[in-house]
Parts: structure tokens; C-alpha cells; sequence
């Protein structure tokens, strides 16, 4: 395979056009490689419109996807980041290529100590992971500029919002399947929010996150 060639045709058919024509961007797909970060035995798929499985329901997203959120939070080199669920480590280095620090947890040890292999491996130093339960946030180096979950949440948790910086932003996949909305949520200070509808998707769930009251009868 020429990798090179694959992820060029990565991001003109499918990157490009999913809406995804940030320049700084594009180029950091192009800088990071994402063949690195995926499982051996699907190193042939990591080109492909996919998600990619890592074990224990957790999954890679597709690569238009990744590349379109990370368009959507606008980054800046200042930012400090909180990742919920780290999985392969990729994200965490496309957001680390444009921010100023990510903090990236994971619940599963095992994905965690493979990020991180990864990730020193390609001299990304401004990442920090740790491993726990983030269902409800990580408040433990709260507030920061932009929060990102990597998971979808049937119902947005106000615990994930409060932990914003006036003037942060938190995106998030929202709903239950078949139906989910990518939501960018701003704090706009003094009380006042703003939320925007993205697109709609469909990806694995968080674990541990609050679930909607269901009706018994």
C-alpha cells in the first residue's frame, strides 16, 4: 500500500467532502499518522470510512468524523483540552498537534498504556493520560478551554458543561441509535449558554454516563 496515496484519497473523498476545508486542519491529518494508531490487524482499514474496533465496545471513529470535530472546536495553541475516552490515542494527538495541552482519560488501563506507547513514540509530550472513570467529567484539572467526548451520551450531563472556562466549549455526540446529533456547546458567561445542532451521526456509547428516566409499566 502506498500510505501516502491512501490517506490523500482520505481527505479529498472523504474529508473535504464532509465540509471539512480548515487548511490547518487538513494539514494536520496529513502530519499525524493515523495508520500508527490503529490496531495491527486493521492497519489495512485505516484509510477507510470506518469506525475501527479496539476492544470492549470501544471503537476508533471514522476518519471524517474525527477530522470534522476537530475542525468544529476551532483550537488554539493555548488551549487545554480534556479528552473523555482516549481509545487508540489518535485524537488525542490531533488535538495535542493544535492545542496547547490534552488531558485524555480512559476507563480500560490496557488502551491507555497503548496511547501512550504510541504517542512517545511520535514525541508527543503534551499529552497527559490517565486512566478512570470520566462518565460524569475528570474535575481533577477543571476548567478547561474545550471539552470532547469521543463517545456519544444519551442525555448531556450539566457536570461536563460546569467544568468550562467562560468562553469554552464542549462538543458532544447526543442521542440514542438511530438517531444522534453532534452538539457544540459554548459558555458564553454570566449564566448564558449556546447550543449548536452540527450534524447527525451515530457512534458507540460513553460507559458510565447518566442514562434518561424510562417509563415502567
Amino acid at each position: 500500500m502506498n500510505l501516502e496515496q491512501a490517506r490523500y484519497n482520505m481527505i479529498e473523498s472523504q474529508i473535504r467532502t464532509w465540509e471539512v476545508l480548515d487548511q490547518t486542519v487538513l494539514d494536520t491529518l496529513f502530519a499525524v499518522k493515523r495508520e500508527d494508531y490503529v490496531p495491527e490487524k486493521y492497519r489495512p482499514l485505516a484509510f477507510v470510512d470506518m469506525e475501527i474496533p479496539l476492544g470492549h465496545g470501544e471503537m476508533m471513529l471514522a476518519p471524517k468524523l474525527e477530522a470534522r470535530m476537530l475542525q468544529e472546536l476551532t483550537l488554539k495553541n493555548t488551549d487545554r483540552v480534556l479528552e473523555i475516552g482516549t481509545g487508540s490515542g489518535y485524537m488525542a494527538a490531533l488535538l495535542a498537534a493544535l492545542a496547547g495541552h490534552v488531558f485524555s482519560v480512559e476507563l480500560h488501563g490496557h488502551l491507555s498504556e497503548a496511547a501512550a506507547a504510541k504517542l512517545a513514540g511520535h514525541g508527543v509530550n503534551n499529552v497527559t493520560l490517565e486512566v478512570g472513570d470520566a462518565g460524569h467529567g475528570w474535575q481533577r484539572h477543571a476548567p478547561y478551554d474545550v471539552i470532547v467526548l469521543t463517545g456519544s451520551v444519551p442525555l448531556l450531563p450539566p457536570d461536563f458543561a460546569a467544568q468550562l472556562k467562560p468562553g469554552g466549549r464542549l462538543l458532544a455526540v447526543v442521542g440514542e441509535p438511530p438517531v444522534m446529533t453532534a452538539r457544540l456547546v459554548s459558555w458564553m458567561g454570566d449564566g448564558a449558554w449556546n447550543e449548536v445542532g452540527l450534524f447527525e451521526t451515530c457512534i458507540a456509547p460513553l460507559h458510565n454516563v447518566p442514562q434518561p428516566e424510562r417509563f415502567v409499566f
